[in-house]
């Protein structure tokens, strides 16, 4: 599992989870357009496919193949320890 402080350091990274968030199960055709529509990023299907590649190796993004299609789909499960040593120790 890759580094999940690495992964969200960018924002364009962190505008794609913000992207699952809000429509989860998108390709990487569905997740450039929306970026470029809603967000105004230019940036190119390669460097969006590299910043997958660097969140799904953090594990925050899972990959389920259908047919020829990749979807793409939000893992909060490496968020939890992050949550679990800074966030619920000052509220107990």
């Amino acid at each position: 599992m890759g580094d999940v402080f690495k992964a969200l350091a960018d924002p364009t990274r962190r505008t794609i989870l913000d992207e699952l968030t809000d429509r989860n199960g998108q390709t990487l055709f569905e997740i450039c357009a929306r970026l470029a529509t809603k967000h105004g990023l230019g940036s190119s299907r390669q460097a969006i496919s590299q910043h997958l590649d660097v969140l799904e190796e953090a594990g925050l993004v899972e990959i389920r193949r259908e047919g020829r299609y990749k979807f793409h789909y939000i893992n909060t499960a490496p968020l939890e320890p992050i949550v679990e040593r800074w966030l619920k120790k000052g509220s107990a």
